[in-house]
């Protein structure tokens, strides 16, 4: 592969029933693509956790993964509210998600943290009331 691929996905705001496609359509991507198993399980966790936490938190973004020999870069962008403590959002059970949430079985407080438990580097680039972008890499 000499020049990197890139799949764009738009993740739906406040849609549970559409949350997980972008998860979905990598997984299927990378497996075409003959990468390991266990990298494409890290990276379909990474991916679903931060569609969800863009589902229940920011309305929406996108998501954008790049393939290239070496790594695979995954890029989540939205305009939520922010995080107002990434210390704080990083604990385990953590969650500012409502009770409503709560009760479709989301909101656990495990989407960040398990964002970078399966990837090898993970930024979080936030400013609150402006928007969230999180970079994450699993190196092949």
């Amino acid at each position: 592969m000499s020049e990197p691929l890139i799949f764009h996905f738009d993740v739906d705001g406040e849609n549970f029933a559409s949350a997980g496609q972008a998860s979905t359509q990598v997984k299927k991507n990378l497996r075409q693509l003959g990468v390991p198993a266990a990298t494409i399980r890290r990276v379909s966790i990474a991916m679903y956790e931060g569609e969800i936490n863009m589902v229940i938190h920011a309305n929406g973004g996108t998501a954008d993964v790049i393939v290239s020999e070496d790594y695979i870069e995954i890029i989540l962008a939205d305009k939520g509210p922010g995080i107002p403590n990434i210390e704080q959002a990083m604990q385990e059970g953590f969650s500012t998600a409502t009770d409503q949430i709560r009760s479709l079985g989301f909101g656990a407080g495990m989407g960040l943290p398990n964002m970078k438990r399966y990837t090898d580097t993970m930024e979080i680039d936030t400013m609150v009331g402006v928007g969230t972008t999180i970079t994450m890499y699993v190196y092949l």
